[in-house]
């Protein structure tokens, strides 16, 4: 036989071919007898660190459910790496949980730029690479990575209903959009370019920042003296406040769109300002926790007695620890439906065969969706207003774009 390099080892491993010596073909990376170890990388520190608090929600999910009996006979160990959001950081971390962990999978690791420093290796492979906290369109290419799948409905999907709603209200509308300068930013301006086609370029002011910028304000001054009637604003993580901060101090009466993903009332609208934020529109697919309609709601119920007892020290109204919870519980689900087979193949193959089912916290009407051609888990949402003290959902739940 020839000398293997390690990647190439790996690679030989994961697919079946090459097995070590002594190992039988049921032996899988991260399974025991007693344990499934799995792996994620997340921003604990640096620029978006807010969003750390994702996976610290379903760290304690997974005790949850270990103290419950696990899955199959099997604790959950979930290993999480701090990246700083920074990509070279997320691939050291990522080939550190693939190579010495020796993870399962992959579940739920943060941000655009860091997953796409890892996506074509852990796509070569063939690991599990599940329900990462993005919303770019790419991450549902399943013909270029069939390994990996997102959870949230991508942001050139919501740019491009953000875009027909303006339109509904105002047919001569001009669009100013500010966009985080990666590919997750330039979804918004795709989804504009899919709405407006030829006329985008008359239309639309497009000016980007970058994750590192200390401010916006010069980005927002400029795109305001466009006399654009609409805003949208492709941020994330702390740029959802100041954006929303710095548009009111300008004046700008501008219809304003900012993601689903920087909806956060804990980390975005109070730090703004909840005066400053009266008018904003995002689309929602989830229950918001400090939303009072869903007080007696039992999903709402049962998470918020989760956060009391596993993860005191979380704030239960915050919408990321909903989000971590959500995902947890479907990553819950497809570990069930694997029936005890934990290879790599049969996890994969469970990701893609997700057919309607719900999840108490998504609003009512949307459900999960998958296939081995269909890695947009979620295309339905519906739009929402802050009208000062909460956001108010209005109008049907929208499907977004078909495969």
């Amino acid at each position: 036989m020839p000398q293997l390099d390690r990647r190439t080892m790996l690679a030989a491993l994961s697919s079946g071919w090459l097995l070590p010596l002594g190992a039988s073909a049921q032996s899988q990376p991260g399974v025991s007898a007693t344990e499934l170890r799995i792996g994620t990388t997340t921003s604990l520190s640096g620029p978006v660190s807010a969003l750390g608090t994702i996976n610290k929600a379903q760290a304690a999910y997974f005790k949850m459910l270990n103290e419950q009996g696990g899955i199959a006979g099997r604790k959950i160990n979930y290993i999480i790496y701090d990246d700083g959001f920074a990509p070279p950081k997320t691939l050291e971390q990522t080939r550190r949980l693939i190579e010495q962990d020796d993870v399962a999978f992959l579940f739920a690791q943060l941000g655009t730029g860091p997953n796409s420093a890892i996506v074509k290796y852990v796509n070569g492979l063939g690991v599990p690479h599940l329900f990462m906290s993005v919303n770019g369109d790419k991450w549902g290419d399943y013909k270029s990575y069939p390994w990996t799948i997102p959870f949230a409905p991508s942001a050139r999907i919501e740019a491009q209903i953000f875009v027909k709603h303006a339109q509904q209200q105002n047919p001569k509308a001009r669009f100013a959009i500010l966009y985080q300068n990666d590919d997750l930013g330039r979804d918004f301006v795709t989804g504009a370019r899919d709405v407006l086609g030829a006329q985008y370029d008359s239309l639309v002011k497009a000016v980007s920042y970058e994750v590192t910028d200390a401010t916006v304000d010069s980005q927002l001054i400029q795109l305001q003296a466009t006399g654009a009637d609409v805003l949208i604003s492709g941020v994330t993580g702390k740029f959802g406040a100041m954006v929303i901060r710095k548009a009111a101090d300008l004046g700008w009466k501008a219809m304003h769109f900012v993601p689903s993903g920087v909806a956060s009332v804990t980390s975005t609208i109070n730090p703004a300002g909840p005066e400053r934020a009266v008018g904003v529109i995002t689309s929602v697919y989830a229950k918001d926790p400090s939303d009072t309609a869903w007080a007696d709601d039992a999903g709402m119920k049962a998470y918020k007695a989760f956060m009391a007892k596993y993860y005191p020290e979380g704030n239960v109204g915050e919408s990321y620890n909903a989000y971590g919870y959500m995902t947890a519980i479907l990553m819950h689900r497809v570990l069930e439906q694997c029936n005890g087979n934990f290879s790599r193949q049969n996890i994969m193959a469970q990701v893609n065969n997700l057919k309607a089912m719900e999840n108490p916290m998504l609003l009512p009407g949307i459900k999960v969706n998958t296939s081995p051609t269909n890695h947009h888990p979620l295309r339905q949402m519906q739009l929402q207003r802050w009208n000062g003290k909460q956001w108010e959902r209005f109008g049907p739940i929208i499907e977004g774009a078909g495969a």
